[in-house]
């Protein structure tokens, strides 16, 4: 591929793999600022060297992606705030006891059942300057419509985000933790103070100018449910959304439009472009159309409230505006190269946002590969053009995240190219009257006629997804998908697509390897997981549930009828494996020579017994100091059916008798291989 010619694509390349290299080595910034130092010199050398000496030109372009190979590794440890020591995470007695904190509200994040969330920036801890970012549990009610740049003073605990309890799951501490938040606290009515002095930045206004929309779209009396979906659909606001709308979204294969991507910002792009359609390309009047993109992208942006999706999104398409009005469309991957570094040097944790990735992977696929589908049919009529442009839009952009979809989410909606023929159509016609909208809702209460015909577009929208959805069989979940996977899956796509678009010996023999290295990952996989045996004590609410795996045959044990279970289902899926029986759980257990040994709410056992490992269950009223003396297990484990005060005391009495003690609440599953 030419793109590869281009210098800053080599840059782009070394420079991801430095932030890569940093995510999971983790090296210290005092050994990367020397050797990043020592590098810059090095560079420096080499190219006024190389100015004179011709043959030292390959020694400069290695001292540069060494040099941007660091740039990364330093800009993501610039950009982690654990490694500050002005953040909250060193400040360990608020973690332990009750401390005054104060904060300022900055986003708001989707309410659960109990609590309005919102993220927010640390300002003190008991009157010392303190910085970074938490999560913020208000209690709902407790404060009348708490808003973006309220700095509020409560005195509570700061608590850290719990890493996933059961194998396989979804971490969300993991997450969060990516976002630069580690830690959480819960306030109620009777702790909060507000200050009465607002903290107004750009993230306030931001916040303002979206409630008034919400006012003035109230006023004209816009239905709840529609209006929600209007909010996600053109500003980026997923957070009053229904689940049932959410399922729907994701069982169709469009929950991609929920969240302001790439496609939204094409959109108005498209529509700004067709408004100043009227001004001359002429050299000023170029300039008038960018600058005239680049405000209304701008405003976009922040009336939709900063969010990292719009953001993203909104750089990409700046970028390629002046792109154009540079004359330099041929060349749009350089175009996406350069938003792409500019985007991670700002905010380099961004490359691990699961929408990070897709965005890019959908545009870098549709632009890439959609001519190609393009060419293998030219139909010639009008409709049959606008469903085929349709269809092969779609279709490379599934293409090019389908294994990155198969690797987080563990599905494939099979109805995805019917919603886009028939959504994207409707959808065009949503974001022209959706920015309209609100538009003249910044002002004052849009016209009934104009919110009518609005709202019914919307309505059309759910009630067509809803009838796609409603056709679960073509849902396909449950898919098992590793990291060998992922990484075969794309070499065999990328070299299939280079080798289709001008075929050759050499890319055949690229196409064939590909393959057999997909295979190869198949053999690995199976190898893996035949040779794998493990016991698992899962951590599930008011439940007992323990299983064994021989192979990719999983023992499941529990003391009531297994009805779905998510935790089960995650390891099932996550190993490739299946369930060959469920059997009732027994008081004793064998596993691997080791004697497993359960006393569950009954509180009875055997003197005789002595095992391995104890397993407390269903809070039994017993006294474990009798019972490690009679049976003299070797590690205590408590799992999530037992109340939490009662391992509070087991905890204390497994520490005064110097056992080990693996409460599955507090540390997560046990593992015994």
């Amino acid at each position: 591929m030419k793109v590869f010619d281009f210098p800053l694509t080599k840059i782009t390349i070394w420079f991801l793999i430095g932030v890569l290299f940093c995510y999971y080595c983790e090296p210290s910034i005092y050994v990367a600022l020397p050797t990043f130092s020592i590098g810059l010199i090095v560079f420096a050398l080499s190219y006024f060297t190389s100015t004179r000496n011709k043959n030292l030109i390959l020694f400069f372009g290695v001292s540069t992606y060494y040099i941007s190979f660091f740039v990364g590794v330093l800009t993501l440890l610039l950009h982690t705030n654990s490694l500050q020591k002005s953040n909250y995470i060193y400040c360990k007695k608020a973690f332990e006891t009750p401390q005054f904190i104060t904060f300022t509200l900055r986003e708001k994040l989707k309410s659960n059942s109990y609590s309005d969330r919102f993220t927010a920036l640390i300002n003190t801890i008991n009157h010392q300057a303190y910085s970074g970012k938490i999560i913020v549990n208000i209690q709902k009610d407790s404060l009348k419509n708490p808003i973006i740049g309220n700095v509020i003073k409560v005195k509570t605990t700061l608590q850290q985000n719990a890493s996933n309890k059961n194998p396989n799951q979804f971490d969300y501490g993991k997450y969060l933790a990516d976002k630069q938040i580690y830690a959480q606290v819960y306030v109620n009515k009777t702790e909060i103070t507000i200050n009465k002095k607002l903290k107004k930045d750009i993230w306030y206004y931001s916040g303002q100018l979206h409630s008034r929309i919400v006012r003035n779209l109230e006023k004209a009396k816009f239905n709840k449910e529609e209006m929600n979906v209007a909010l996600a659909l053109i500003l980026g606001q997923q957070q009053d959304i229904s689940q049932d709308i959410i399922q729907d979204y994701q069982y169709s294969g469009a929950t991609h439009i929920l969240s302001v991507s790439g496609l939204h910002v094409g959109f108005i792009m498209i529509f700004i472009n067709f408004i100043l359609k009227p001004i001359p390309n002429t050299r000023k009047g170029s300039l008038i159309k960018l600058l005239s993109i680049l405000l209304a992208l701008s405003t976009f942006a922040i009336i939709s409230g900063l969010s990292p999706s719009v953001l993203r999104s909104v750089v990409m398409f700046s970028f390629l505006a002046i792109g154009n009005h540079l004359r330099r469309s041929g060349s749009i991957y350089h175009t996406l190269l350069v938003s792409v570094l500019l985007i991670l040097l700002f905010e380099p944790y961004f490359l691990f946002d699961v929408g990070f990735q897709l965005s890019y992977l959908a545009l870098f696929f549709i632009v890439w590969l959609q001519p190609v589908l393009k060419k293998t049919w030219t139909p010639k009529n009008k409709i049959k053009i606008s469903v085929w442009n349709a269809l092969t839009v779609s279709f490379a952009a599934q293409i090019g995240t389908l294994p990155l979809c198969l690797y987080y989410f563990h599905q494939f909606p099979g109805l995805f190219f019917v919603t886009n023929i028939i959504i994207i159509p409707l959808l065009s016609f949503i974001m022209i009257a959706g920015i309209i909208v609100m538009l003249i809702a910044i002002y004052s209460s849009p016209p009934l006629l104009l919110i009518e015909i609005f709202e019914k577009s919307i309505y059309l929208l759910n009630k067509t997804i809803h009838i796609v959805a409603s056709f679960e069989w073509f849902v396909i979940r449950d898919i098992s998908f590793n990291s060998y996977y992922l990484l075969t899956f794309y070499l065999v796509i990328i070299s299939a697509v280079i080798w289709t678009k001008k075929p050759t010996y050499n890319k055949l023999v690229f196409l064939l390897v590909t393959i057999i290295s997909l295979q190869i990952s198949l053999i690995c996989t199976k190898k893996e997981i035949e040779n794998g045996n493990e016991l698992i004590v899962y951590n599930t609410k008011k439940n007992t549930l323990i299983s064994e795996r021989k192979g990719k045959y999983i023992t499941v044990f529990t003391p009531d009828t297994l009805s779905k279970n998510n935790a089960l289902n995650s390891y099932l899926v996550g190993n490739f494996s299946k369930i060959k029986s469920t059997e009732k759980i027994r008081n004793t257990l064998f596993y691997n020579g080791k004697k497993i040994f359960i006393i569950d709410s009954s509180g009875t056992y055997e003197n005789k017994i002595q095992p391995d490992i104890l397993i407390l269950t269903q809070s039994p009223k017993l006294n474990l100091e009798r019972i490690l003396e009679d049976l003299h297990p070797k590690i205590i484990i408590a799992d999530a059916s037992n109340s939490y005060a009662i391992q509070k005391i087991w905890k204390t009495t497994c520490l005064k008798k110097n056992i080990p003690f693996h409460a599955t609440n507090e540390k997560g599953f046990y593992k015994l291989n």
